[in-house]
């Protein structure tokens, strides 16, 4: 349980060092969100809300994929499923962290994965804009959750590696959870994160702390 523990917290903290990227990736429809909200209204209740929605599309995915892990760890006893998941789970994590300092665009061939399901989704996000209640905001963020990304990929390995639906789910809720300081503070304060995520000595300080988790599992695995 206490390894299961360690494991949930270093992804929620990869996550919030994965800023750098989602300030990149998810800032536009945040800053978009923001200029568009109904006068007077509460913008904390909208950004929540999209922010809820995109979780939930993680929570969902992330629940797949931990399911078709644990239908794969039925071979374990014939093939070392579960250390190569791992193995995988780890050298993204590097590959990931590398990418955030600026130091390695590798992860981003994995973005393409999942450009198929965007393709078909990203037309619907248009229909939501501009957004005037909290359920639009809602429905956005669960579209936004499928737009291609690298981080998120390299998290839903992990949820993969996990070898249930539930736990799969809860690594993906913890990313997610992760995310959402950088992205409400997008919300409020677009312009100064956008810069401080964008420094140069910000992020590789992130990518190497990122890279870290993945060079202390693999350690854990092999030795």
């Amino acid at each position: 349980m206490a390894a299961m523990e360690l494991g949930i917290f270093s992804v929620f903290l990869v996550g919030l060092l994965g800023g750098t990227h989602c300030v990149g990736m998810c800032g536009g429809i945040v800053g978009a969100l923001s200029l568009q909200l109904p006068n007077q209204a509460p913008q904390w209740r909208f950004h929540l809300a999209y922010s809820a929605g995109r979780i939930a599309s993680y929570v969902l995915v992330g629940a797949f994929a931990g399911a078709a892990g644990a239908s794969s760890l039925l071979l374990s006893d014939l093939l070392p499923v579960k250390q190569g998941l791992y193995l995988l789970a780890n050298l993204l994590l590097i590959a990931l962290g590398l990418y955030l300092a600026g130091l390695s665009s590798a992860v981003l061939r994995l973005e393409g994965a999942g450009s198929a399901i965007w393709n078909r989704l990203q037309p619907y996000t248009r229909k939501l804009l501009p957004v005037r209640s909290v359920p639009q905001a809602l429905a956005l963020g669960a579209l936004w959750g499928w737009v291609p990304c690298g981080l998120v990929y390299s998290m839903l390995i992990t949820a993969l590696a996990s070898g249930s639906a539930v736990k799969g789910a809860v690594v993906m809720l913890a990313f997610g959870i992760g995310t959402l300081p950088n992205l409400l503070a997008m919300g409020y304060f677009a312009r100064q994160l956008k810069e401080f995520m964008q420094n140069r000595a910000v992020r590789l300080s992130a990518g190497l702390l990122v890279a870290g988790f993945g060079v202390l599992g693999l350690y854990r695995l092999l030795w």
